[in-house]
């Protein structure tokens, strides 16, 4: 089945949006571009944030005055959630509901708590997404050039209006996003790719795979700087090729020796065991086991997720990089592409 894009500004009027509020809620990674992207697109925009955080604070300095959380959803058209998941449920309970405008509509960066039940809006509320397809630094720097990237947009729920498409179009539109595409899809759809695609891949089996490699090679005897190097700092390099050309792209601009090892190795690593395993995976995703788990160890206070967090900071491939990653030293978290994301 062939996907629905909206390509163009001209496609994705902003008319929906204009003489209207916008409330962002959250002024992370994300919050923070779509409420300038959106501003500088002519759009009034408040922004919910607790004035006295780091956030807040960003906030501040961009230009904003940070509302309360009711005050500003009360004022509304379309209330944009920018709060981690694993928060939002609490907070659209206690303080997003009950000051909802009847013709409010809600806005998602990620369909997870909807695709999951944890958020129930209330009938007669208008619920989409926009989703940008990339973290909040590059949507917000593309939109600076004049540029923009792809986007998922979904209607879970319309409003009494039957406005909520044509104000997920304008707000992709405000971002930036209609000039690159604007991909429409379900909530459904959205979370199980994303989240599969994070775990199997992007996040879950590269660190895994970068992990095992490393270990493979220093328990052979091999320095550890190298085998940094070869498995994880050159990573990035394979990653940008693939991004601008495609995997035959990739291939096309590696030498014949690491192309023939390619094609030898590759199904050797990721056998059929690996795609069973990932089809496991896929299935704890869809059946709401994944979101389950997450929900859990949060009220828990994330006592596991703390662990592995800590567990991977202590591994031997940090001081590897460590100092592999001194002879660079443009190479930082303040200056450099590695800001943190939010995919």
């Amino acid at each position: 089945m062939s996907l629905r894009i909206t390509k163009g500004p001209e496609n994705a009027p902003l008319s929906p949006l204009l003489n209207q509020q916008v409330a962002v809620i959250g002024y992370g990674n994300q919050g923070h571009a779509h409420a300038l992207n959106l501003r500088e697109s002519g759009i009034r925009v408040v922004v919910a944030n607790r004035p006295d955080t780091a956030n807040g604070r960003a906030a501040q300095a961009d230009g904003f005055d940070p509302w309360p959380i009711a005050d500003a959803v009360a004022l509304s058209k379309l209330v944009v959630m920018a709060l981690p998941d694993e928060v939002q449920p609490e907070v659209f309970q206690s303080q997003v509901l009950p000051s909802l405008a009847p013709s409010a509509v809600i806005g998602f960066l990620h369909g997870f708590n909807i695709r999951f039940g944890l958020i129930q809006p209330p009938p007669g509320v208008g619920v989409i997404m926009v989703a940008p397809k990339g973290p909040g630094a590059t949507l917000r720097d593309r939109f600076m050039r004049g540029q923009g990237i792809p986007c998922l947009l979904a209607v879970h729920q319309d409003s009494p209006n039957h406005d909520a498409e044509g104000i997920a179009l304008a707000w992709a539109n405000g971002i930036g996003c209609a000039r690159a595409g604007i991909i429409h899809t379900t909530f459904k759809n959205e979370t199980d790719t994303d989240l599969f695609g994070e775990q199997a891949v992007l996040c879950g089996g590269m660190t895994q795979l970068i992990l095992a490699a490393f270990e493979t090679l220093v328990t052979a005897g091999y320095p550890p700087e190298l085998a940094y190097l070869e498995c994880c700092h050159e990573v990035k390099q394979i990653a940008d090729l693939v991004y601008e050309r495609g995997l035959a792209g990739m291939m096309k601009a590696i030498s014949n020796t690491a192309e023939f090892g390619a094609y030898q190795a590759g199904p050797v690593v990721i056998d059929d065991a690996v795609r069973e395993k990932m089809k496991s995976l896929l299935k704890r995703i869809e059946n709401g086991q994944f979101a389950a788990d997450l929900a859990a160890d949060y009220r828990a206070g994330f006592a596991w997720f703390s662990r592995q967090r800590e567990a991977l900071r202590q591994h031997p491939i940090e001081a590897a990089g460590d100092s592999v990653r001194s002879l660079m030293p443009w190479l930082n978290t303040t200056t450099s592409a590695s800001k943190d994301i939010q995919l």
